[in-house]
């Protein structure tokens, strides 16, 4: 699982590198689900969606702040 402040610290480049990499990851772990997969990974779906979540924000929040650094 990602954590937050791990997130501020990358480079907008990275959160979307890191968002494809996760998003990669949930379409694999949706495929297991539908065959049949191990348990394991069905639960891991869940944390995957999360850490999604998680870069989503960090990346929104970085861009609203460089919008009010220009904007002042």
């Amino acid at each position: 699982m990602v954590k937050a402040w791990e997130l501020r610290s990358l480079s907008k480049e990275e959160l979307i590198k890191q968002l494809g990499d996760l998003r990669k990851e949930l379409s694999d772990l949706a495929v297991a689900k539908v065959t049949g997969g191990a348990a394991s990974k069905i639960a891991k779906i869940k944390s995957v969606r999360k850490s999604i979540a998680r870069t989503l924000t960090v990346h929104n929040q970085q861009q609203k702040e460089s919008i009010r650094k220009a904007s002042f």
